[in-house]
């Protein structure tokens, strides 16, 4: 099962690069300016930056896991772009 966000923001690749940073503290993560990826309790997730927004794919094993991935990814964003007044991501299923 998947899921995708969107925040549109000019700012993606900085959010983008501080949520795989946090992250890596204690997961294992692979990231560089525009891409990541991170091992998140319930299954993987995959971060995307444009020019535009950041877009987060996660993926679970069921609707419980994907409720916790969505929670940690709009968590750690609203307090990183708490700036832009962002409230998470727009989520839609795959």
């Amino acid at each position: 099962m998947t899921q995708t966000g969107t925040f549109r923001t000019p700012n993606a690749s900085r959010y983008l690069q501080q949520l795989c940073k946090h992250f890596e503290h204690k997961i294992a993560v692979d990231y560089d300016d525009r891409k990541g990826k991170a091992a998140l309790p319930s299954g993987e997730a995959t971060l995307a930056a444009s020019d535009e927004a950041l877009t987060v794919t996660v993926s679970a094993e069921d609707d419980p896991g994907l409720e916790r991935a969505r929670f940690i990814v709009d968590d750690h964003l609203k307090r990183f772009a708490f700036r832009e007044d962002c409230q998470g991501m727009d989520w839609r299923a795959d």
